[in-house]
């Protein structure tokens, strides 16, 4: 590799040298040999490669072969101002292209030079800019249908990053065409003005310097100068295509001769009828018989065998396809792919599908990726790929959510309308249809969109169906992320904190603890809304702890208690907080009935007991809900876990936490008791 890097330093190097030292005749037969071969094999490339990015350095390459040419065409000038001979290269060019005439010469560099710079170099200039610009634009849209693609789990996360560096390889690529492309524009100027000083010049060095008479003088001059023209605007012309090839190109999967084939070669109709519009000119109208009529009857031959081949082509797809199909419905692994379950499965029927479909102005897609992110920032937890896919079986405004293969929550959705909630500050009620919102139950309405401004004045929340999903959705997959975190998501967390904290990783895992116990621990942290982002200070609690204790709900904890300022801020309010505590009587009773066990520790007491707990919980819980303030339950730090487990069958929401959980500048204030 440092070889090849010196090499390219070095020729970079020598090409600017060739400016300033004259060249032997040989040594610039060479360079002009290898001008050309360099334009040849670029075109060559470009023609044949698949896609742009293919050739990803060639403004680069543009810019050394453009370089290269003017410094090789520099050195040439000074041999024919200097020596009066320019090579056997040159001094051919000048006698068999141009025919030894020193008009017909100058008539084909023009045009070449006209053809490069006003047809190929200023159409490829104007296509990169164009292209550049429109891929710029189009960045955004690719980057969320990847989002789409990777959520719906159409592809995994290696090919969304490959996607995404395509798209901006591609932005790249296109930029610096644009730029690079001016590049040859202006070498055809330079080429033009070079020419016309060298053909000055060399006539006043014929006459002034060498006797000869003007005539003579200006036949010899201009014949090396129009040949040494022409052995660089050739290779121009070649890379200025290959340019223009690059920029034009779309991608394809096949060999660009198959395609072009097909593309232009493969529609029956269209032959037959330019065979028989060639036909017929050379039939009714003075154009060579002997060249059109053949060449249409030809066409319209070539277009009778394509339908012939297209008749038995269709048949024979269709009876493989159906061999296929039929080979593989027989085949057992088939089976294997049924057992696949999807964690977070989103079905809905066909009357929703343009929620989901981008092209009819759907956006549930986007919403979905937005959801992953937002429980990503909110919760610290990698929430997996939520599938999205139409079922007959479901009614046509359906949709149900499943999470590992089982319904777990539903809905019904009207489409074209609104839902209006009652905020509790209505003042006039709207007509519209009863219905009820699918996550917390509330009454509601459908609305036509004509009503929303209306709904809206009057007070109502009024949510779109998308949104009304999505929220549903959010809630669901929030109260379930406990189970959806698996022992590989918590390994990819320790592997994240690893790069920062490798001595900490390395201290507790797997030396003190599984990744299966850490995934417990994270799992009752979640269960309870606790956010698992700051990862760092629950790892450096269980390496505190871990060698003390085994239990894992004691070292959930010491955990929560660690986490006490984060705490606090999710369920505290920065004034006055009002709670509801237990009686030290009733914790102390609590305590003397805790049974410990080898799967676990949990309190032992009659059905009688629980009873009156749960009347003196509910009705200390009305206190508060009255007030339209979230009841919290404050407790000592040994009693909160297992209290949490005695009421959460009844109150699985209820937010029970410990006097050890509250940050020293929370303000709380108890306003009732729980006791028996």
């Amino acid at each position: 590799m440092r070889l090849k890097e010196s090499l390219l330093g070095i020729g970079m190097v020598v090409i600017v040298i060739f400016v300033v030292i004259p060249l032997p005749l040989l040594i610039i037969d060479i360079l002009l040999m290898v001008n050309i071969g360099l334009g040849i094999l670029i075109l060559l490339n470009a023609l044949y490669a698949r896609e742009a990015l293919s050739m990803s350095m060639f403004p680069t390459v543009l810019l050394i072969t453009t370089i290269f040419r003017l410094a090789l065409n520099i050195s040439t000038t000074r041999s024919i101002l200097t020596r009066g001979e320019a090579g056997q290269v040159i001094e051919v060019f000048g006698q068999f292209v141009a025919g030894g005439d020193m008009i017909v010469g100058i008539l084909i560099f023009i045009i070449i030079v006209l053809v490069n710079f006003l047809v190929i170099t200023k159409g490829a200039t104007r296509i990169a800019e164009v292209t550049a610009r429109f891929t710029l634009d189009a960045m955004p849209g690719k980057q969320m249908a990847i989002d789409a693609d990777l959520n719906s789990g159409l592809i995994d996360e290696q090919e969304a990053k490959d996607r995404r560096k395509k798209i901006q390889d591609e932005s790249n690529f296109y930029g610096a065409m644009d730029g690079a492309a001016k590049f040859v524009q202006n070498d055809a100027i330079a080429g033009i003005v070079i020419i016309l000083i060298t053909i000055v010049g060399g006539i006043v060095m014929g006459v002034v310097r060498m006797g000869l008479p003007i005539g003579q003088a200006a036949e010899v001059y201009t014949l090396l100068v129009i040949g040494d023209g022409l052995t660089n605007a050739i290779p121009a012309l070649l890379i200025s295509t290959s340019a223009g090839m690059l920029v034009t190109k779309a991608t394809v999967e096949s060999e660009i001769s198959s395609t072009l084939g097909k593309q232009i070669f493969s529609q029956p109709m269209i032959l037959g009828i330019a065979g028989g519009v060639l036909a017929v000119m050379g039939i009714f109208t003075p154009l060579p018989h002997l060249i059109f009529v053949p060449a249409g009857l030809a066409l319209a031959g070539f277009a009778f065998f394509l339908r012939n081949r297209e008749s038995i082509v269709a048949i024979e797809t269709e009876i493989t396809t159906d061999d296929i199909e039929a080979e593989e419905i027989r085949r057992p692994e088939n089976v294997v792919s049924l057992l696949n379950v999807d964690p977070i499965l989103l079905l809905f029927g066909y009357g929703l599908i343009p929620l989901v479909d981008s092209s009819q102005g759907g956006d549930l897609l986007e919403r979905v990726v937005m959801i992953r992110r937002q429980i990503a920032v909110e919760l610290g937890a990698i929430v997996p790929i939520i599938r999205l896919k139409d079922d007959i079986k479901l009614a046509p405004n359906q949709y149900s959510i499943l999470i590992k293969g089982v319904e777990v929550a539903g809905g019904e959705i009207l489409f074209d309308h609104y839902m209006a909630m009652n905020s509790g500050y209505v003042e006039e009620e709207i007509d519209g249809i009863e219905t009820v919102e699918p996550y917390m139950g509330l009454p509601a309405l459908w609305i036509s969109e004509n009503q929303r401004e209306k709904a809206e004045a009057l007070g109502y929340t009024v949510v779109d169906p998308p949104a009304i999903i999505a929220t549903h959705l959010t809630e669901v997959v929030r109260g379930h992320l406990h189970e959806l975190l698996s022992r590989q998501d918590v390994q990819n967390l320790i592997n994240n904190v690893k790069e920062t904290h490798s001595i900490l990783v390395e201290e507790l895992v797997p030396k003190m603890m599984t990744v299966g116990e850490i995934q417990k621990i994270l799992g009752k942290l979640l269960r309870e809304g606790i956010s698992i982002r700051d990862l760092v200070t629950i790892l450096e609690t269980l390496a505190d702890y871990a060698p003390v204790t085994r239990d894992l709900d004691m070292l959930t904890e010491y955990v929560r208690q660690n986490l006490r300022r984060a705490i606090s801020k999710r369920f505290f309010n920065t004034g006055i907080n009002t709670v509801i505590t237990l009686d030290p009587a009733l914790e102390q009773m609590l305590t003397s009935n805790i049974q410990k066990t080898e799967v676990g520790s949990f309190i032992n007491i009659d059905q009688q007991l629980s009873h009156r707990i749960f009347e003196s919980l509910k009705a200390e819980v009305s206190k508060l809900t009255s007030m339209g303030v979230m009841p919290i339950i404050l407790t000592s730090p040994f009693v909160r876990m297992y209290f949490k487990q005695l009421v959460e069958e009844i109150a699985p929401d209820l937010v029970v936490l410990s006097y050890g959980e509250i940050d020293q500048s929370t303000e709380v204030q108890s306003i009732g008791m729980v006791s028996v």
